[in-house]
């Protein structure tokens, strides 16, 4: 049986890095994982420092749009998600965050079930820590009204899938939408 970090490290080898930035962060990533099993949070707010965080974007890839709420914390408009559990599998921390925080049961078959894109982030509050982020695409429908989670999000909307057009928010964000659009376009292409 893999270990936690095993598992992860699987995931984040089988990413195709979308620029030098993503390529740096895996390697970051990696390194971190041949250091430590210690990667999920157990201490709120940030212990250990980094840690495994899982996003999951909705995205209508019909309409062109991606989803993002009001984080009440943060103060930006971001995608759902949250800590992975002590020994949970990143995608069943991502199918958790999406019934948790959207109330639905989320379907992967946009990209697939593994992760688009990874991020290494410096998080300022509550107290300085780094996450470590993959990013899951989930599917959405731009007509549908999705309820997020009162306690943490004050409502949320949909935004053109244009780096240029996305308000403030996750700083790799823009990275992600770019690449996510590039994967749309080929997978159009291929049909």
């Amino acid at each position: 049986m893999q270990t936690a970090t095993a598992v992860v490290a699987d995931l984040v080898t089988a990413l195709t890095p979308w620029d030098e930035r993503e390529r740096d962060h895996i390697a970051q990533t990696l390194a971190w994982l041949g250091s430590t099993d210690d990667i999920f949070r157990r201490i709120e707010p940030v212990t250990p420092s980094p840690h495994l965080v899982t996003y999951m974007v909705l995205v209508d890839p019909d309409e062109r749009g991606i989803y993002l709420g009001m984080h009440r914390k943060a103060g930006l408009f971001l995608p759902m998600g949250g800590h992975v559990e002590p020994g949970e599998h990143p995608l069943a921390a991502a199918q958790r965050e999406v019934r948790e925080e959207l109330g639905i049961e989320g379907s992967f078959d946009v990209v697939g079930e593994r992760p688009l894109f990874l991020s290494v982030t410096a998080v300022p509050f509550p107290q300085p820590h780094v996450d470590i982020s993959l990013w899951h695409v989930i599917r959405g429908n731009r007509s549908h009204a999705y309820s997020l989670d009162p306690g943490e999000f004050d409502g949320g909307r949909w935004w053109p899938l244009d780096a240029a057009a996305l308000p403030e928010s996750d700083p790799h964000l823009p990275r992600f939408v770019r690449k996510l659009d590039h994967t749309l376009r080929a997978s159009v292409a291929r049909r």
